[in-house]
């Protein structure tokens, strides 16, 4: 049964301090109060294939429903979360995307 996924993701500053500060300090702390929120996970982001990547950080935040993530957006820290991340969004720094994650166990050979 799939889930409702809300992503951001971080691109790379020159104070990454301050990034990091934000969001240990403010997106953290705002969306782990979010009721229905059922996970998350943080990735620190290294590198890519062929290189050094742009982006620093992806945190992902996971719903039963889009309903379930639209009722949390709604409550007190929800709105203080979309307004928090307003200003790095508007700084083209973070992007926000919804998406639908399917899980599955990878196959194995013995």
């Amino acid at each position: 049964m799939p889930m409702f996924k809300f992503v951001t993701i971080y691109r790379k500053v020159d104070d990454e301090q301050a990034l990091e500060n934000f969001f240990s300090g403010t997106n953290l702390p705002l969306a782990e109060q979010l009721p229905g929120l059922l996970r998350t996970e943080v990735s620190r982001i290294s590198d890519k294939p062929g290189g050094q990547s742009r982006f620093h950080l992806m945190y992902e935040l996971y719903f039963e429903s889009r309903e379930a993530f639209t009722v949390a957006l709604a409550t007190e820290p929800g709105l203080a979360l979309m307004q928090a991340l307003k200003q790095w969004d508007e700084a083209r720094i973070v992007t926000m995307f919804y998406a639908e994650s399917f899980a599955e166990e990878a196959l194995t050979q013995a």
